[in-house]
């Protein structure tokens, strides 16, 4: 499976929406909390090609982009594919 990375907050709907769909699926995987560290949020916004919202994941250091891009992946059939690397 590939490493997923999401930039997120712990007063997010979506966030909380983003890590429930990934632990459903059994993904393990990383999380930066942008309260605790919010001098990573230029690093996000940086590598998210400008997005500021949160959440914002990676699959595999790829830019999936946030939970509506997540999840209409998972509806489309496709999110299992790209965790697994096909």
């Amino acid at each position: 499976m590939k490493p997923v990375l999401l930039y997120g907050t712990p007063f997010c709907g979506y966030c909380a929406a983003a890590r429930r769909l990934l632990a459903e699926k059994g993904v393990v995987f990383e999380e930066v909390d942008l309260a605790a560290e919010p001098g990573r949020r230029a690093e996000m916004v940086e590598r998210a090609k400008g997005a500021r919202s949160v959440p914002q994941l990676f699959v595999g250091g790829e830019h999936v982009g946030g939970f509506s891009e997540m999840w209409e992946l998972d509806r489309s059939g496709k999110l299992d594919a790209l965790l697994a690397g096909g």
